[in-house]
């Protein structure tokens, strides 16, 4: 990148002369951080990375508009932020009756892994904490009010100083701290129990060996083992399926109920998203000769119990770089 191109990305000159090439090389560095603050904003992988495209097709239509009192990664999210406030203002629907999230959509790890480190010049954000990607976290989002929600991530997540985010969303730092409040209120009434005070304790050798028995005991469809695992206010959902069950007797009555005992022909593979253990399921096709996608479970651990299962679709396994088929033969 030459000289004149980092002031301008630093926020000491403008963007008037800067053609379409740098420009774009200059958006690109941002992209995986937008695509996670427009994830957070959204709950889902797709709208988000949509978003993000639309972010860029704006910044550069409006790219006489970057003053240099901003560093061009906060006029970036500025820009994201308002482009995601179109988009529920549009798109999103009210969450479901029982409060599941039908939109929410999973996050691969290896995304995640490639947010910048940052440089001495322009300081990029944060790695991201464990807490802020967790789907139980991204779930309790979807229930604030855009803008409260826009605030809150910009705010405690990001850590922008109020006056910038008064800026990005054209509002006054009274309105922006009188929103935060109010989505910190919020919040705190959809997150789980456990998670009110956020701690990232990582994944330690108990939460991995239970991921081991969980995922052993749903190949062999052990409805009794996998019973012994759950918490008894565990939750269970399957979005965008319509449908939320709380309590070990619920959840353990709906794999009954939905023939999960007695299947054959399941193989398990430990994975993880959103920062949490999961596992992709696959079933055996005779045609193929193959286990072909089925199911992932992300799980929820707490406490050394599975405290919620997030079921998605086999739809979700190629942006999650998973495998689309499994051998016979057994191996990987």
């Amino acid at each position: 990148m030459s000289t004149d191109t980092r002031s301008q990305a630093s926020g000491r000159g403008g963007l008037g002369d800067i053609d379409e090439q740098a420009f774009a090389g200059l958006a690109e560095r941002h992209r995986r951080e937008l695509h996670v603050h427009c994830y957070r904003m959204l709950g889902s992988f797709e709208d988000a990375e949509d978003t993000v495209q639309e972010t860029f097709l704006r910044a550069w239509r409006r790219r006489e508009t970057y003053e240099a009192r901003s560093t061009f990664r906060a006029w970036l999210y500025g820009i994201a932020t308002n482009a995601c406030l179109d988009l529920l203002a549009k798109r999103r629907p009210e969450p479901a009756t029982g409060g599941e999230v039908l939109w929410l959509q999973p996050y691969p790890d290896r995304l995640l892994d490639e947010l910048p480190a940052g440089d001495a010049d322009e300081p990029e954000a944060v790695a991201v904490a464990r807490e802020t990607i967790e789907l139980a976290y991204l779930a309790a989002l979807q229930h604030l009010a855009p803008r409260p929600r826009a605030v809150l991530i910009l705010r405690d997540v990001l850590g922008w100083p109020a006056k910038d985010v008064a800026g990005f969303l054209g509002d006054s730092v009274n309105s922006v701290n009188s929103a935060l409040q109010r989505a910190r209120a919020g919040l705190r009434e959809h997150l789980p129990a456990e998670r009110q005070d956020w701690t990232d304790d990582g994944e330690d050798a108990g939460t991995r060996e239970l991921v081991r028995r969980y995922t052993d005991a749903s190949v062999a469809t052990d409805i009794p083992a996998l019973a012994a695992m759950l918490r008894d206010d565990v939750r269970c959902s399957m979005p965008p399926t319509p449908g939320l069950h709380i309590g070990r007797e619920a959840v353990v009555n709906d794999w009954v109920e939905s023939g999960f005992e007695g299947m054959k022909g399941l193989r398990g593979v430990p994975t993880s998203v959103n920062r949490q253990p999961a596992v992709a399921f696959y079933l055996f096709s005779e045609e193929e000769d193959a286990y072909l996608p089925l199911t992932l479970d992300v799980l929820r651990v707490a406490g050394g119990e599975i405290a919620e299962i997030i079921t998605f679709h086999d739809d979700r396994f190629p942006s999650l770089g998973l495998p689309e088929r499994l051998p016979a033969d057994g191996t990987a």
